[in-house]
């Protein structure tokens, strides 16, 4: 995948949900405030996060775990299946953290080689670091985001600036892609 397509995936998937939230804050909020605990989203992010762990395993050359690699990959798969079964308090932050660790991946190595060309790519590459610190805490203490989610969402007020907020910036993302990584 290109930087350019990239960027615009991102920009639009994070754009939608703001539209809504500015739209219809109090149904937003609610939705939002289910997040933590919503056990059949839970297991669709992690088993999508398990999955996409275990493709970038099976890419992987590195040729020290070469012979290790079969046991390792039904290990992860392993993990990730009976991480919905056994470990379901919180299983949609922390499917939501793998997600955003393997995106954070994404973004870097997309950007990683255009480092040279423009300085718009810092914005990509500082963005996948938020990630990886935002996925450790969330897997950390999952319970701080349901009380950060409940402060986002306690007023309309907070829930539009908040959604108006995220629509800048992904509408930011979206030009970049479409004007400083439109070669790359």
């Amino acid at each position: 995948m290109n930087l350019s397509l990239l960027s615009i995936l991102l920009g639009l998937g994070m754009a939608v949900p703001q539209v809504y939230g500015i739209a219809r804050p109090q149904k937003f909020a609610a939705a939002v405030r289910k997040f933590p605990r919503n056990l059949p989203l839970g297991v669709a992010l992690m088993l999508l996060g398990t999955a996409w762990f275990v493709w970038n395993v099976h890419n992987e050359s590195v040729s020290d775990f070469a012979a290790f690699k079969p046991a390792m990959m039904i290990g992860f798969v392993a993990v990730g299946v009976l991480s919905c079964i056994f470990i379901q308090d919180f299983l949609a932050v922390r499917g939501l953290a793998v997600v955003m660790l393997l995106l954070a991946k994404l973004m870097v190595d997309t950007g990683r080689p255009h480092l040279g060309q423009t300085h718009w790519v810092w914005v990509i590459q500082t963005w996948a670091y938020v990630l990886v610190v935002a996925g450790i805490w969330f897997t950390v203490t999952p319970w701080r985001v349901r009380d950060l989610l409940n402060w986002g969402t306690a007023t309309e007020t907070r829930v539009r600036l908040g959604s108006a907020l995220r629509l800048a910036f992904a509408i930011f993302i979206v030009l970049l892609g479409l004007t400083a990584f439109r070669a790359m």
